[in-house]
């Protein structure tokens, strides 16, 4: 029976969110307050530390960063009905395991709770088998896995969370842009590989005469060209992840020596007669359709199925709308960074045009025209003026929105009140019905004194 340690100044939620683990077989230890959560490490061990974000003598991240420096494996949740991006991306980069915004449904909490401790099971194995440890090789510095809140993103995460500890082979199929090769590295680093290399291989920039040399290395002499000894891509990601991108677009002959490779776990640098044995795990990715492939003989039907012992579907933006704003906050944030600049967020109006837009480039397309709307940006917030000139040949259609949403104008004030008030003063659902963020809505509040 897991040990959870629930912080909550809520009293009558602490004690329904108390009896409900209670129910579902969870060993719960209730504190009303930092200090007596403090208390309570000092008495006890735990499995999980669940925790409001809002406490009358500490804030839940500032506390979540002492309990990690004397107990670093318990894995840290967070509940906050505050919750925006910038909360999240803030709890996460300092070693929360995730967060739940409130209100939220048990599903929710159960699946949360469940690959937190999953998650914390598997980093005991590893630190118990653990050998020297390598550096981590990644091929960009964008390793942040966006947690979003549309159904679409859930079950990636889910998935995500369910295969990252197994050894299976992983192909993740979508659309250019929706961050395949972000999918990849998560599950690298949440897997039993993660102090191991990750090599990431885009399948259709190798030459298909030189794909043995990449994949496999050579030997010094071995063809014209081959000036030196090289290490392919399996050795440099021995005891690691091997992720290839676009590997429909192998040709048939270098489909056979990669299915070879996978089946035996044996390599031969070209021009050597040595065999070097390997031990990867295999990643791939495609935004074809590998199974018509198959069928017309385009793609070996014994490596389609040697590479995908697990599928998982990358979503489009089209597919997980209430994601964008999400997504659109935190590339602001790093362009914010990266640019040093500090634009708050994004005018009404651009809202409505991210909206009606159909970002055929996915994320790439967004993180590339936030990054570029910062940089020309001289306010505080992103306007339509810094938009490029294909968010204005949209055909504005379907204007006339449902009686339950509503839409910012000139007419602002009035507009956030009513929304107010349909949903009882609930502003999560406020946000939603104005298609803002929750940011968005505080900023908005603060600006017209609503309280």
């Amino acid at each position: 029976m897991s040990k959870i340690l629930l912080i909550e100044d809520d009293i009558s939620f602490c004690k329904l969110l108390e009896k409900f683990l209670i129910k579902k077989a969870y060993d719960v230890t209730v504190a009303f307050s930092a200090e007596e959560a403090r208390l309570a490490m000092k008495k006890e061990s735990f499995d999980l530390i669940l925790t409001d974000l809002r406490l009358p003598d500490s804030d839940g991240i500032g506390l979540m960063s002492e309990f990690k420096i004397s107990n670093p494996e318990i894995p840290v949740i967070l509940m906050t009905g505050y919750s925006d991006v910038n909360t999240a991306v803030k709890a996460i980069k300092n070693g929360a395991a995730d967060y739940i915004s409130k209100p939220f449904n048990p599903d929710e909490v159960l699946l949360v709770i469940t690959n937190a401790l999953k998650n914390s099971e598997a980093e005991e194995v590893i630190a118990k088998e653990k050998k020297a440890p390598k550096k981590k090789e990644t091929t960009s510095s964008e390793n942040e896995f966006v947690r979003g809140i549309s159904v679409a993103s859930k079950k990636l995460l889910d998935h995500i969370h369910l295969v990252s500890p197994t050894d299976m082979s992983v192909l993740i199929i979508g659309e250019s842009g929706t961050g395949k090769e972000i999918i990849a590295k998560s599950i690298h680093q949440q897997s039993t590989r993660k102090n191991n290399n990750f090599i990431a291989v885009d399948c259709g920039a190798i030459p298909k005469e030189l794909a043995a040399s990449e994949f496999f290395g050579h030997l010094k002499g071995s063809f014209t060209g081959a000036i030196s000894d090289k290490m392919g891509y399996f050795e440099a990601a021995n005891g690691g992840t091997l992720f290839l991108d676009e590997i429909g677009n192998l040709s048939y002959e270098n489909q056979i020596q990669l299915l070879r490779a996978l089946q035996e776990r044996k390599i031969k640098p070209v021009g050597s007669n040595k065999e070097i044995n390997v031990d990867i795990r295999i990643i791939t990715a495609t935004n074809e359709d590998l199974r018509e492939a198959v069928k017309n003989g385009d793609f070996r039907e014994d490596l389609y199925h040697r590479i995908n012992e697990f599928s998982i579907l990358s979503p489009s933006l089209k597919e997980r709308e209430e994601d964008l704003m999400v997504f659109a906050d935190y590339f602001l944030e790093k362009a914010n960074q990266q640019l040093n600049k500090e634009i708050i967020g994004f005018s009404p109006e651009v809202v409505a045009i991210f909206q009606k837009y159909n970002w055929p480039g996915n994320l790439r397309e967004l993180q590339n025209c936030v990054k570029r709307a910062t940089l020309l940006s001289r306010g505080n917030f992103i306007e339509s003026d810094v938009l490029p000139a294909e968010f204005f040949q949209v055909q504005k259609s379907n204007q006339q929105n449902s009686n339950e949403t509503f839409s910012l104008s000139e007419n602002e004030k009035e507009t956030i009140i009513h929304a107010l008030s349909r949903t009882q003063n609930n502003k999560s659902e406020a946000a939603k019905l104005l298609k803002i963020t929750r940011k968005t809505l505080y900023n908005k509040l603060k600006q017209y004194n609503i309280d």
